[in-house]
């Protein structure tokens, strides 16, 4: 909660203005003074942010978000196993959607919005890479659900059975899902993200031995790698990555120009489209245009400097404090692991992608931290009868 306090505070910081003696000392802001002076009109007051209504816009984005975050975190208003069937459910149905876009081609009646992936499977999303993130997030979820369906004393041997039947055709489903998604980085994260999923089965509860995490990292570094340079086309180091104007080679090369520019106020959260054209040189500019760096890390850096890069070196240190604790721990709650291991793959995918831009990978990922949080005991009347129960149930 007080990372999430932080990050309001960082909105509000860009928001607050100054005046023009103030605001001109900031890097970046010459052509904007220069503006105002080539008008013939007196600088103005302005605020960190050079565009605040697209800052107000992201910060309105999060909504769906924090709800979750603080319906889970401070009423316990899910439980687990109902969570994680919830995603199960909701990735079928777009692994469908995806399947009779696939199917209907570039023209299918199913594609939800004007600007998209034409020919892939992106189910709800309008970006397949965004899709493919939702695969990986429901992997390891798939593996708690299987774990705490065959636990002794539970439930009757002949629903269990059925239960684990179902988990099973969920995952092939995924399978098929990833195939005819066909992002690289989510081909490559499925691999470390899949290893993880089955140690989590084989431990169940118990603790893990600390050589896991090298393993399973190295594992990560080693399929994103192989699929940097395997020969089948990328627009990050391949042959013409270089060469065009819309691949991420540039967009990452442009973007981190930027961010040293804007060093270190940031331009503002939101303004990552207005600031990243005045970059391009006018014979490249059409009507295609670059709406994101393609790289959450490099956008977070140019939006907010300093300020978001400290905020973004906290949130890391409390992640990985409570996954090793959560790992190591004897008796581990398995639905905190499986939500360890999706946002750490929803992670990995933002280095090179903005997966947590999208209104539902990112009310996913609050969930996921929400699992992680250290559990806390019941106050009131269930204190005697349960002094130590998490807040949410995997019952």
């Amino acid at each position: 909660m007080g990372l999430a306090i932080l990050l309001l505070a960082l909105f509000a910081v860009q928001l607050i203005p100054m005046p023009p003696s103030v605001w001109t000392l900031l890097p970046g802001r010459a052509n904007v003074a220069t503006g105002f002076e080539q008008l013939g009109l007196a600088l103005p007051w302005l605020s960190i942010s050079l565009n605040p209504q697209a800052t107000i816009a992201s910060l309105l984005w999060l909504i769906p978000a924090f709800a979750l975050l603080l319906a889970i975190v401070r009423i316990g208003a899910f439980r687990t196993t109902w969570l994680a069937w919830a995603l199960v459910g909701a990735t079928m149905l777009s692994i469908g959607v995806g399947a009779t876009q696939v199917a209907g081609g570039e023209r299918a009646a199913t594609y939800f919005y004007q600007i998209t992936n034409r020919g892939f499977a992106v189910g709800f999303f309008s970006n397949n890479n965004h899709m493919a993130t939702l695969l990986l997030a429901c992997i390891p979820f798939l593996a708690a659900l299987k774990v705490a369906s065959t636990r002794d004393g539970r439930r009757a041997r002949k629903s269990a059975s059925g239960v684990v039947v179902l988990i099973g055709a969920a995952a092939l489903l995924i399978v098929v899902g990833l195939a005819i998604n066909t992002s690289l980085a989510g081909i490559g994260l499925a691999v470390p993200t899949i290893a993880a999923s089955l140690l989590l089965i084989r431990s169940k509860r118990k603790a893990v031995p600390v050589w896991a995490f090298p393993a399973v990292g190295a594992l990560a570094i080693a399929a994103l790698a192989a699929v940097l340079i395997a020969p089948i086309g990328n627009n990050l180091v391949g042959n013409d990555a270089k060469g065009s104007t819309e691949s991420r080679a540039v967009s990452f090369e442009r973007t981190f120009e930027a961010a040293g520019d804007y060093f270190p106020a940031g331009s503002g959260i939101g303004t990552f489209q207005s600031v990243y054209r005045t970059y391009e040189p006018p014979s490249e500019v059409t009507a295609r245009f670059m709406n994101h760096a393609h790289s959450d890390v490099l956008e977070v850096l140019l939006e907010t400097g300093i300020l978001g890069a400290l905020l973004f070196g906290l949130f890391l240190i409390w992640w990985g404090r409570r996954t090793l604790a959560i790992w190591l721990a004897g008796d581990a709650d398995i639905f905190a692991r499986a939500a360890t291991i999706a946002s750490a793959a929803i992670m990995a995918h933002s280095f090179v992608d903005y997966p947590l831009r999208t209104a539902a990978i990112s009310a996913l990922f609050a969930a996921c931290l929400a699992l992680m949080v250290e559990p806390r005991p019941f106050r009131g009347r269930r204190d005697e009868e349960e002094p130590s129960v998490r807040h949410l149930s995997a019952d």
